[in-house]
């Protein structure tokens, strides 16, 4: 069983930036690739991002490529993501989320085992 909960959302101008965390508790946290996905008003769930067990592999929704960078620091039980040149079609709710499987790719949703509560992101223009 892994628990995660976010924090570091907020409200911030376009252009800005954000670093979002997930801790994770329980003693499984390396056992798991960990991924990010958002939900914005009116709209479906969607991947963000996605880094291995051990951090040496990220995948990115190419929307996001180039601004986001994920990370995890397994000694903390943690993950984050860091939002850089944020744009108001950022604003969402954003979700880490934690799956057994290590597979290099994996952006859909069921295959996620564990799930946070979501943290709020705002961007104005």
């Amino acid at each position: 069983q892994v628990q995660l909960v976010e924090s570091g959302g907020g409200l911030v101008q376009a252009g800005g930036s954000l670093r979002l965390s997930c801790a994770a508790s329980g003693r499984t946290f390396s056992s798991h690739a960990m991924g990010w996905f958002r939900q914005a008003p009116g709209r479906e769930r969607e991947f963000v991002a996605r880094i291995s067990r051990i951090g040496f592999t990220t995948y990115y929704a190419d929307y996001v490529k180039g601004r986001f960078t994920i990370s995890r620091d397994n000694a903390k039980n943690t993950v984050y993501l860091q939002m850089n040149r944020l744009k108001p079609e950022d604003t969402a709710v954003y979700y880490c989320a934690a799956d057994v499987s290590d597979s290099y790719i994996e952006t859909r949703m069921h295959e996620y085992e564990y799930w946070g509560q979501g943290t709020q992101v705002t961007v104005s223009s």
